[in-house]
């Protein structure tokens, strides 16, 4: 085994899904503990004594106790190097989640265990299913009185259509929640012990020796549940797993720390190394191959207000990263010098002097690159698929509340349109600005991040549920647009029409037969 497969060996790097509240940042924080990185969890309920949670870096996520952004961690585990993607829970912000769920190769999905499956993670799970890399379940806040273990599990089969395996099995839920029966490790694993008696070993028998905890009713009543497990329940099929058709499930409390570390030990040693990559529509590129690759999913602008910057984040699928490396941006063809970049802890950074499949690399950038770029070292064009690319619903008109500061204004609004969570438009005729986006909640982000970070404050109108719909420039005849289907052109230039609803576009159908409209470029 060469040197550069030993290391892609070593790299894990997956993304967490859940549904808002099922306490996704939290476990992350915990995760990052284990790691070392850093020394006490903040978490985002601690808002009021100013420690946020180290995923949650902007303003606006401090303030609203929310993740609006995918934040990237690394840490070293066990020998391994592990890339953390946490992901916005916020259905408005989903699409920066699909994006980066294309950049892992595996997804952790949190669950609250009093809540179950809810419709965001239901919609996340199918994307992770789509690409089919392994799930791992954990069934969080035990702390808090939840719903019976086994329903969450059926839940798992009858709404997600994925095997759930139970790894461990809880001993009580909330106020009696005495410990989690480890079936992986064939121990029990009590609740608020310190680490010198958090394990009791179980016998051959899986039976433990503690005539204490021996005659606990809720002991008593999970050894029967264990018995119907190992009867009636799922094998555990390692190759399922990596197939994506079976998922671990792991129950504990991230809040209190309670299971976090069995579940990332289990995790580590189950999940896969990165491995080969899709390129040039039907070839596979293996992440041990030499030739440097990547894409881009991300883009940020002012990770650190005091600099004004703008960070591309770069999916290393192949070959070797080093400081200084020529690149070819395939969209363009031209080359790039790769002097500054960098690897995240949250809004912590360090520069980057190597990185392999796996790692994720922020680029410095001055406006190179754009959300679904392909880059790659030598002469061998490497392409990547497209990465999914949502079409807005909403739509306001945005101006600025003040003429003077039209500067900071564009400069801001091209800016934070790079990132791909709000689409930008101008109307065909009067080149007034018009924002789009999936969801209410990233024109609050907008306006918050363009007085904040731009000291520009913005007048938005809105103009409802749009349907949008491109045309063909030879089509265009600008005498087409009316109240009801606004003419605007994209950020590139492209013509499209915004219908106030199905029916306007079906009369502007009829009305021009021969006209085709896409609803994607």
């Amino acid at each position: 085994m060469n040197e550069l497969t030993e290391k892609v060996n070593k790299r894990r790097t997956f993304a967490i899904i859940s549904h808002p509240d099922a306490g996704k940042t939290t476990i992350t924080e915990q995760l990052l503990l284990f790691g070392g990185v850093i020394r006490s969890a903040g978490t985002v309920k601690a808002r009021k004594t100013g420690h946020y949670a180290t995923s949650d870096w902007m303003e606006i996520e401090k303030k609203r106790g929310i993740s609006v952004t995918s934040s990237v961690m690394q840490f070293e585990y066990q020998g391994k190097r592990i890339n953390i993607l946490d992901t916005p829970g916020h259905q408005d912000f989903s699409e920066d989640t699909y994006r980066t769920l294309m950049a892992v190769d595996a997804a952790v999905m949190v669950i609250d265990s009093a809540k179950g499956i809810e419709p965001q993670t239901k919609k996340l799970f199918k994307v992770v299913k789509q690409r089919g890399i392994p799930i791992f379940t954990f069934m969080n806040k035990l702390d808090r009185d939840g719903r019976d273990p086994l329903d969450l599990i059926a839940e798992l089969e009858d709404l997600l259509g994925i095997e759930g395996v139970a790894m461990n099995w809880p001993i009580g839920m909330g106020k009696t929640l005495k410990g989690l029966y480890d079936i992986a490790n064939n121990r029990i694993e009590l609740y608020r012990k310190d680490d010198a008696d958090r394990f009791v070993p179980l016998d051959e028998n899986g039976q433990v020796a503690d005539s204490e905890l021996a005659a606990d009713p809720q002991y008593q009543e999970t050894l029967e549940s264990i018995d119907l497990i190992k009867e009636a329940g799922n094998t555990f099929d390692k190759a399922k797993v990596l197939a994506g058709d079976q998922t671990p499930v792991f129950f504990g409390s991230a809040l209190t720390n309670f299971g976090v570390e069995t579940f990332l030990q289990s995790f580590v040693d189950l999940a896969p190394a990165p491995s080969s990559h899709l390129v040039n529509e039907d070839e596979k590129l293996p992440a041990d191959d030499p030739t440097f690759a990547g894409f881009v999913f991300k883009i940020q602008a002012n990770m650190n207000p005091n600099h004004r910057d703008r960070i591309a984040f770069v999916r290393v699928a192949s070959g070797e990263f080093k400081p200084g490396m020529d690149v070819t941006l395939a969209r363009t063809g031209k080359q790039i010098r790769l002097n500054n970049a960098t690897e995240f802890m949250s809004s912590e950074r360090v520069r980057v002097n190597d990185a392999v499949a796996g790692d994720i690399v922020g680029l410095y950038d001055t406006g190179n690159f754009q959300i679904g770029d392909s880059i790659y070292a030598g002469k061998k064009d490497l392409v990547f698929p497209p990465l999914p690319e949502f079409t807005p619903e909403l739509f306001v008109r945005v101006t600025a509340k003040n003429v003077m500061k039209q500067k900071s204004f564009h400069k801001g609004i091209n800016q934070l349109v790079q990132e791909g969570a709000i689409q930008l438009y101008q109307n065909y005729q009067t080149d007034d600005y018009i924002l789009g986006a999936v969801g209410q909640l990233q024109f609050e982000v907008f306006q918050f991040r363009m007085k904040n970070e731009y000291n520009s404050e913005v007048e938005m109108n809105s103009i409802g549920h749009r349907v949008a719909r491109w045309i063909d420039p030879d089509q265009l005849d600008p005498a087409m647009s009316s109240s009801r289907n606004l003419l605007v052109k994209d950020r590139y230039g492209n013509p499209l029409f915004l219908f106030e609803n199905e029916f306007a576009m079906r009369f502007f159908h009829d009305k021009y037969p021969d006209v085709k409209l896409t609803e994607k470029l």
